[in-house]
């Protein structure tokens, strides 16, 4: 996020949701992003979160994460890839 651009939520408007799973599908028209937890000793990932929009947003989502980031490690270090036990 851009430090200078106001967030146009205010107040306690915005729920915030811890996510460590995530899944993507797309089909011609839109993208659908799966966010949710998922911990050992579960069956299955509990789905909390679907966020649904088009490719063009997709693609300016990964742009704007992949800049995030970038500036991320540059203050705190090389983020680590995760390797599954």
């Amino acid at each position: 996020m851009e430090p200078q651009i106001e967030d146009l939520v205010t107040g306690n408007d915005l729920e915030g949701r811890y996510a460590n799973y995530f899944k993507v599908g797309y089909n011609a028209l839109e993208f659908l992003l799966d966010f949710g937890q998922f911990y050992s000793g579960m069956n299955a990932p509990r789905l909390h979160t679907r966020v649904m929009t088009n490719p063009n947003y997709a693609k300016a989502l990964l742009a704007t994460l992949e800049q995030s980031i970038e500036q991320y490690e540059e203050k705190f270090g090389e983020i680590r890839k995760h390797v599954e036990e």
